[in-house]
């Protein structure tokens, strides 16, 4: 693998990183939030909570983040495709109007003589 693509890999691992870490202590903060509306919890009782909560924010966010990746992938292989029969199709026009012009060049060449 060349260097720029081991350098924008770890780079992209390094932001993935940072960006699930941040989504984690939202889940976090949020948790905190919901249970401080609840002042009847106990310390015990407002833990188990707030662990729940973030453990289901952090399951919905992990499916979220795999339907999506999921998805991307899906849509580059049908761009790929699309892309590469509009090539196809462009290469072939080319193909056509060099021939009809040099054929068009060679008629005429001849019939001018």
């Amino acid at each position: 693998m060349k260097p720029d693509k081991e350098s924008a890999r770890g780079l992209a691992q390094v932001e993935g990183y940072l960006l699930w870490n941040a989504e984690v202590e939202q889940a976090r903060r949020e948790a905190r939030l919901f249970t401080e509306a609840l002042p009847w919890l106990t310390t015990a009782q407002r833990e188990d909570v707030e662990r729940v909560y973030v453990t289901d924010r952090v399951a919905v966010c992990r499916e979220t983040l795999t339907r999506i990746a999921g998805r991307a992938t899906e849509l580059r292989g049908e761009y790929t495709a699309r892309y590469d029969r509009l090539r196809a199709r462009c290469v072939a026009m080319s193909v056509l109007a060099v021939g009809i012009t040099g054929g068009t060049c060679a008629a005429l060449t001849l019939i001018s003589r």
